[in-house]
């Protein structure tokens, strides 16, 4: 299973793109008046899966919308294809359009933890988080060793100014797949929101060194030392910040989009208006 982590609701695809079975071509419709495919449906339905995988990785989600829905044309009880639409379109932002396809998805599938990790990510974007914890949880109940699920859990949570189970959900995350990157520094903004500053830096410090060019690492390791008083480091920190990128001077894509912590939000405030 092929998964694209992102804590960047909308920025990235929310969840991941469901890899369906080679034989999917051969695949015969449960609808008793579809004859068997042809030569040529099998043909078609072979460069439709290609292409919507292209399309869907190369960010152009509009053409790979297209792609998606020729192909449910021609196989309505693939759940994996309901699911993967829905991410094409969480990533434009068509998000009421994108549960639709999740919950079709889902009762195709029921037992199947990808479609609740998507619609849990399209229900964050959504802000309902309580919702989106349901489904997150869900996924750990089919199964219980999904990073994923933990690390979006986590940010629901947060949603809600739950931080100590946020917390909690981050540290899983990170225990199960050391090289999550982002559930590390989810788990170190709320250790900062917590007022364990100096953690916070330390694990900051930790991912930077190991990820230099991670912006969101360095970007809150910049406000993390400015906070402490540690005014040159923090400088010389945000100077990468802006080379990898600019979103991070725009506070309100920092509150909104990306979801830092309040605190972590105003020690970043006060470092930008100095």
């Amino acid at each position: 299973m092929k998964r694209f982590w992102s804590a960047l609701l909308l920025v990235l695809l929310a969840g991941l793109l469901w890899v369906i079975p080679g034989n999917l071509a051969l695949a015969q419709s449960t609808d008793s008046s579809r004859a068997e495919f042809s030569e040529q449906d099998i043909q078609s339905i072979t460069e439709l899966k290609q292409k919507a995988f292209a399309a869907s990785q190369a960010g152009f989600f509009a053409q790979a919308e297209d792609y998606w829905t020729q192909l449910i044309e021609y196989l309505p009880d693939e759940a994996a294809l309901w699911s993967n639409r829905g991410n094409v379109r969480v990533s434009q932002n068509k998000l009421t359009a994108a549960l639709a396809d999740y919950d079709e998805a889902i009762r195709l599938a029921p037992d199947q933890p990808d479609p609740y990790l998507n619609r849990g990510a399209a229900l964050e974007g959504m802000g309902r988080w309580e919702d989106a914890i349901a489904d997150y949880t869900r996924v750990l109940t089919i199964d219980p060793d999904d990073a994923p699920a933990y690390n979006n859990r986590g940010n629901a949570r947060a949603g809600l100014g739950q931080w100590e189970p946020a917390l909690e959900d981050y540290q899983k995350a990170t225990a199960l797949d050391p090289k999550f990157a982002f559930a590390r520094v989810n788990a170190a903004l709320v250790e900062f929101q917590l007022g364990n500053a100096q953690e916070a830096i330390r694990q900051f410090r930790s991912l930077t060194r190991r990820y230099p060019n991670f912006a969101d690492a360095r970007a809150a390791l910049t406000a993390a030392l400015w906070s402490e008083g540690q005014a040159g480091a923090a400088e010389s920190n945000w100077v990468a910040v802006v080379g990898l990128d600019g979103r991070y001077k725009d506070l309100d894509w920092v509150k909104a989009v990306r979801r830092w912590p309040p605190a972590m939000v105003d020690a970043l405030d006060s470092f930008l208006n100095l």
